[in-house]
Formats: C-alpha cells, structure tokens, sequence
C-alpha cells in the first residue's frame, strides 16, 4: 500500500493538528453558508405580497387629479405611491378616480363613483 506520510510520531501529531484546524474553519465555513442560506430561504417565503395598486400623482399639480391604477398595468413612477387592495378601495370609496383603462373601481367591487368628487392631492397622500 502507498503510504505518504512521514515515520516520525511528532511530524504525525502535528499534521493531525493542522488537519483538525482546517476541518474546524470548514465545519464553521459549512454551518455559516448553510444558515444564510436557511434565511434568505425564509426571507424569501415570509415577504409580503406586492402591492397590487399604484396612487399615481403625477398629474396633481396641474388639473387632472389623482387616479388609482392597476399596479400590473403600469410600472410606479417617482411621484406614485404602492397601495394594497384594502387602501385603494378606502382611497376609491372616499372619491380617488379610477384609471380610464384598467377601472379598478370595477375590479374591487366598487360601483357608486360616478357622483363622488376627486380626491386633491393632500388627501390622497
């Protein structure tokens, strides 16, 4: 059989102990690299859900007012605000205008807008 190592009984010891170090920094190495991973893992399963509206104000300081958008129709711009389901529908009940095109008035249910005055815009933030 191949045998590399050295005869001497000291020279033997001390590679034992430099082994036994280098398996310590890998087993420490192992054991970190595995719990970041279990994190980002949980990380990953405990985010919330994305907004599904967006509040664009854009258009505030002219004439047009706030309107309340799908979030899926259209990427948020600087000045709009991500809204879940609950907010846009208390924003849209209390007079927000709805999107011409995706009318998530319709989407959540909302059907008594059309008499409802637009929100300005302090009341929208």
């Amino acid at each position: 059989m191949f045998d590399d190592l050295p005869p001497k009984l000291d020279r033997l010891h001390t590679l034992r102990v430099w082994h036994t170090m280098w398996l310590q920094r890998i087993d420490a190495k192992i054991a970190t690299l595995a719990r970041r991973q279990t994190e980002e893992e949980r990380g990953r399963h405990n985010q919330p859900a994305p907004p599904e509206w967006i509040i664009d104000s854009a258009s505030v300081s002219g004439t047009h007012p706030c309107r309340s958008v799908q979030a899926t129709a259209t990427w948020p711009g600087k000045r709009d605000r991500l809204v879940d389901r609950d907010e846009a529908r208390r924003l849209l009940a209390a007079g927000l205008k709805a999107c011409g095109h995706c009318r998530p008035d319709n989407l959540l249910g909302i059907t008594e807008l059309s008499s409802s005055p637009a929100l300005t815009a302090a009341a929208a933030r």
